[in-house]
């Protein structure tokens, strides 16, 4: 018993050490919750369909408040962009009803938003409305990445530190840096655009130093893409959160946004961390979640930190009762707006059949467009993928499904060459080349087995994006499939019959995300510099261009054949089982 009893006397002054060390610890459970891309679906209600919906910041509400009620954790609320565009009714108050308070602050400000990273989209609404927007949100809308030209200052705010239960949370915003491709210069002046990685090096080691946080929270307006990239891709990258993730140590989480996809992995940051990289979607169906738990010593210093992602639906939620009693008043002015009468439609549009050649719905946007600017040429591609519009009276709800997003209507003046390589560029990235009539006509993503692959939403992936199928009117030519990307665009003549020559000059009536360089086609497919892009252009409409075309139809009458728009796709026979495939392929009829 001597013998045991020191032993027995260490075991317990050890268990004892032990006991008080677990005790001085404390344990932290924080969730971090992000929402993206909403695009203007704030209240429970369809405005297209005229019914109730189940993705909303209503549904999304109900959730957030869960989550607050739930004893023995912290909640921040982020967003992640791309609020100002997509709805009728985000339309109606950015650009008809402008007096007051914004309705959109008066939401997020009483869900109590903590931050919010801009997007494209919501420069997109112009200087009047975010400017306005920065001054009203309760919370900070960041974008370290955009700096203010006259004071070389961020032009909105960086980043911001969040205070949860002794733990100081940094926030860092950047958005995509593409914007100068896509939108005209007066919606983003007096901003210069940087890079987002050399961005985001520079403002970690900033925060690091400055503010010394617990955690760092990456809120990106940008895609997550698995691909990698070559060094003469990585300047000014439009998708870089991975990218970001992979290349700069300090981050806990990376939210990232634009893509609309939905992301929950883990990439191993330059210090050898796990970090996870969480997206949620868009159109407030679901929301990114990071599930922290943090381990802190008696000084508060942590100790460990582990991180879990998760993304949670909200469709199945029930909208929050106090969010609807509060914000529902601002449906009806909506409503009455969307009912104003356009025009009468003969025959009932479909934006599909616009993916497989010349089709109705883009060819009235050809007419309309070279009879407002009287351009020589037209440059037109579908912006809905799969949208109806259907005979008998039109109304300005239906001008969204025709034209979906705020672009305006730009003229350039571009040469025969620079137009031919615009259409080759566009036709190599949307059609095939066809080697048989059971091949595909559609320009589709393939695996390593050469099979067709499909995206997060079930939808079988093409090249490029259907926005940019960009067709011609006001010349007469013909697209060879059989031909290799590249060779396959004869122009024949103008439409009216006159020569069509390489070298001549014409006016191009052009919305503004393509004469800004979206997509690439005047770029890369016509060598056309950004800078010269914009010398070239003559003329800009100021206002955007589904307002114009409603107002051009409610005017005038819609001919019954438009003559302006004069291609066709050979070989017919090929044309025809190919376009026949891939429809079914697409639409399962």
């Amino acid at each position: 018993m001597k013998i045991w009893k020191p032993f027995i006397l260490l075991v317990y002054s050890i268990i004892a050490c032990l006991g008080s060390e677990l005790l001085a610890q404390d344990t932290i459970r924080l969730k971090v919750l992000v929402t993206s891309d909403i695009h203007g679906h704030f209240l429970p209600y369809d405005l297209f369909e005229n019914r109730a919906r189940t993705n909303s910041l209503a549904q999304v509400y109900s959730y957030v408040k869960n989550e607050r009620s739930e004893q023995g954790q912290e909640v921040v609320l982020l967003d992640n962009g791309d609020l100002l565009q997509g709805d009728p009714l985000i339309y109606y108050y950015n650009f008809i009803d402008t007096a007051g308070f914004h309705p959109l602050a008066q939401m997020m400000n009483f869900m109590k938003y903590d931050a919010a990273t801009v997007g494209n989209h919501d420069i997109e609404a112009g200087h009047p409305v975010y400017d306005k927007l920065v001054q009203q949100f309760s919370f900070p809308w960041m974008a370290a990445n955009i700096t203010n030209e006259s004071t070389g200052e961020p032009y909105f705010k960086p980043y911001t530190i969040i205070n949860r239960s002794n733990l100081k949370i940094a926030v860092l915003g950047l958005c995509t840096p593409s914007v100068p491709k896509w939108l005209p210069k007066d919606l983003w002046s007096d901003m210069i655009f940087e890079d987002m990685l050399l961005s985001a090096r520079k403002w970690v080691d900033y925060i690091e130093n400055t503010e010394e946080p617990d955690i760092l929270i990456g809120l990106f307006h940008s895609g997550a893409p698995e691909r990698s990239f070559t060094e003469a891709e990585l300047p000014m990258l439009e998708d870089a959160s991975r990218l970001i993730a992979q290349k700069v140590s300090g981050f806990d989480v990376v939210f990232s946004g634009h893509d609309h996809r939905l992301w929950n992995v883990p990439v191993t940051s330059p210090s050898g961390k796990a970090v996870y990289i969480l997206g949620s979607g868009s159109n407030s169906h679901n929301v990114a979640v990071a599930e922290m738990l943090i381990i802190t010593d008696t000084e508060n210093q942590i100790k460990s930190k582990n991180v879990i992602g998760n993304i949670r639906s909200v469709t199945k939620l029930q909208a929050d009762a106090d969010f609807t009693e509060n914000f529902s008043h601002f449906l009806e002015p909506v409503k009455n707006y969307l009912k104003e009468p356009v025009t009468i439609l003969k025959d009932t549009l479909f934006s599909r059949d616009c993916l497989f050649g010349s089709a109705e719905f883009v060819n009235l946007i050809h007419h309309i467009q070279l009879k407002i600017t009287g351009a020589d040429i037209s440059f037109c591609a579908p912006l809905a993928f799969n949208a109806i519009l259907p005979s008998g009276e039109i109304n300005i709800a239906d001008m969204f499904k025709l034209y979906r997003f705020e672009n305006q209507l730009y003229t350039m003046r571009l040469s025969g060459k620079e137009i031919l390589d615009a259409l080759e560029y566009s036709y190599s990235n949307w059609m095939n080349q066809m080697m048989d009539s059971s091949d595909h006509l559609l320009n589709f993503k393939k695996n390593d087995k050469g099979e067709t692959k499909t995206n997060s939403f079930g939808q079988r992936e093409t090249v490029t994006p259907f926005y940019n199928f960009e067709s011609a009117a006001g010349i007469f030519y013909t697209v060879d499939v059989s031909k290799p990307a590249g060779g396959r665009i004869t122009i024949h003549s103008m439409s009216n019959g006159e020569p069509f020559s390489p070298r001549s000059f014409y006016t191009v009536a052009v919305n503004s995300y393509r004469g800004s360089g979206g997509g690439g086609h005047f770029t890369e497919g016509s060598g056309i510099t950004p800078d010269e892009l914009y010398n070239r252009t003559v003329w800009t409409s100021g206002k955007d261009l589904r307002s114009m075309l409603s107002k051009w139809l409610s005017t005038n009458p819609i001919p019954s054949e438009i003559t302006e728009v004069q291609w066709n796709v050979i070989p017919e026979s090929w044309y025809e089982k190919g376009r026949k495939k891939d429809c079914e392929l697409l639409f399962k009829h």
